[in-house]
């Protein structure tokens, strides 16, 4: 994470570790101007972090990092920016939205795979599961919400979380943006 921070904002910005996603976004919601890195990947333990970001006044997701993945990155893994941000002032190329679902099962993760990224970590009860899910321009939860339906899930509730400009993938040939 240290690595990422500064990277990307440099040696001089204040950087203050916390234990957990979860910290991160209470630390956040409690400053004015913050930033918080938060991995973009399951963690251990950590939980549906994303669901604290689901109340009108809680930061929100504003950028994912690296905004070019290539395989020599020096600070390749892969995290969400969390501020409060003004909403006019976000990136939406890809939307994030909490998802709160029962029957999450393999074949669903198969079936969502094509529309968008998703995180999922388990939730109340023993098919439940709360999904970070980033659709990306030209989808739409809807179609998210209705490919979870007919592959067998039950939503509970959405809420949207934030949104990013679309991240590139550079290979030895080029770059290619990766719509997510």
């Amino acid at each position: 994470m240290r690595d990422s921070a500064r990277f990307h904002f440099g040696f001089t910005v204040p950087f203050i570790p916390h234990m957990g996603a979860a910290s991160v976004v209470a630390a956040v919601s409690g400053s004015k101007g913050d930033l918080g890195l938060v991995p973009a990947s399951i963690m251990a333990g950590a939980g549906a972090w994303w669901s604290a970001l689901e109340f009108e006044s809680a930061p929100k997701i504003i950028a994912r990092l690296p905004f070019v993945d290539r395989a020599d990155h020096p600070a390749g893994m892969p995290v969400f920016v969390v501020s409060r941000a003004a909403a006019e002032a976000m990136a939406k190329e890809v939307e994030v939205w909490s998802v709160r679902v029962a029957g999450w099962t393999k074949s669903v993760a198969q079936a969502l795979a094509p529309l968008a990224e998703v995180l999922a970590v388990p939730d109340r009860g023993f098919d439940g599961a709360a999904l970070l899910i980033s659709v990306p321009r030209g989808g739409c939860i809807d179609r998210v919400a209705d490919t979870l339906v007919k592959a067998g899930t039950s939503v509970r509730a959405t809420a949207l979380v934030g949104s990013h400009a679309t991240r590139y993938r550079v290979s030895a040939e080029d770059a290619v943006p990766t719509g997510r």
